[in-house]
């Protein structure tokens, strides 16, 4: 427990360290699985913490009280147990439209789902599709969406689920409704990396681009989740990395090769595109962040290092050399004011630089 009270500080990230000066606030040493957990598996959403552990689970935790619950009140058996990441849903600050699931009216802890029990049948899918489209008309103020995209157990899968009731939406790719078979991913090798988002355009249906282990990127709309929207391949390594930014117009890949990739989004035209690449001197990047007010991002390396650039430009900022080993995560608070880094070192460092100006 004392692990999880660490988590709910640092992903809070709203902390009064702020009133510090220098660049670098402080450190802390933590057990290397909680470092692995805090910064990227472990991800806040209204009142809750969703956290992911390589037993095959995901977990949701009550927060509401300003304290930490002992039991989690949604716990799901993914049964997939390879390194991918989680991804919650990024949301465009301009979109008013509230992506939610089906209602439920239990109001105790949901019981533990199983992936083995669960049925994806198209009819099914297309239930969940107009259920949602019901739900996106009805509401219109902003909130907090409840689905989480994960690689699936089958490796070259992902899935989608939904964390009102805790079971899954479907997987990409899947049959489509025409009936026609879906494209096969196994060829890609293992889903690596993996982010939802809801692109302004999109009418409030989720969006999720994921990363394979050939070095391929596949850009998937849950409408047709049957054939991606489109099919790029920056890397010629393991696609480790994904990030969109708050727009949901464009984002950046790391991978096990030697560059870093800036691309575009265009969702009228369903096309990606590179904007810039930046070479590396030393392979390996294994965490990359857009801060919110996308100005400046962040990398996490192999080479012990984390790197902040321009990201509009390509342009390098700065060099962090206070990690004694493989930098695996960073982030940045919702109010831009602090960057956090995690490191196999076993420490996790809050920064502050570059804050904006108010």
């Amino acid at each position: 427990m004392r692990h999880m009270g660490l988590l709910l500080l640092l992903v809070a990230l709203q902390l009064e360290l702020t009133k510090l000066s220098g660049a670098f606030c402080f450190s802390i040493c933590v057990h290397l699985l909680a470092v692995a957990v805090v910064l990227e598996q472990v991800m806040k959403f209204e009142e809750c913490l969703c956290s992911q552990g390589r037993d095959g689970t995901v977990k949701c935790w009550d927060i509401g009280d300003g304290g930490l619950s002992r039991a989690p009140s949604v716990m799901i058996a993914t049964n997939a147990y390879h390194f991918c990441k989680l991804s919650l849903v990024k949301r465009p600050h301009s979109c008013s439209t509230q992506v939610d699931g089906p209602k439920h009216h239990d109001e105790g802890e949901r019981e533990t789902t199983d992936a083995d029990t669960l049925d994806d049948s198209e009819e099914k899918v297309q239930g969940y599709l107009s259920e949602l489209s019901r739900t996106n008309e009805e509401n219109t103020e902003v909130g907090g969406s409840k689905y989480i995209a994960i690689a699936g157990e089958q490796s070259s899968e992902v899935e989608i689920w939904d964390l009102n009731t805790a079971e899954r939406c479907m997987r990409l790719p899947q049959s489509c409704s025409t009936g026609s078979s879906a494209i096969s991913t196994k060829e890609r090798g293992m889903c690596m990396a993996v982010q939802a988002f809801l692109p302004s355009e999109s009418q409030g249906f989720l969006n999720v681009v994921a990363g394979y282990e050939d070095g391929s990127m596949l850009w998937w709309d849950i409408r047709n989740p049957g054939v991606p929207v489109t099919s790029v391949k920056f890397h010629s390594e393991p696609v480790l990395s994904l990030c969109i930014d708050d727009s949901c117009n464009g984002g950046i890949s790391g991978a096990a090769d030697e560059k870093i990739v800036l691309y575009s989004l265009d969702n009228s035209m369903g096309t990606c595109v590179i904007k810039k690449e930046i070479d590396l001197e030393r392979p390996g990047i294994s965490s990359t962040s857009i801060r919110p007010d996308g100005k400046i991002f962040a990398t996490a390396g192999w080479d012990h290092r984390v790197r902040v650039y321009n990201y509009c430009t390509g342009n390098a900022l700065a060099i962090l050399k206070y990690h004694h080993a493989t930098c695996n995560a960073v982030s940045y608070s919702p109010d831009c004011k602090l960057m956090a880094s995690a490191s196999e070192d076993t420490v996790v460092a809050l920064w502050k630089l570059y804050t904006p100006q108010t």
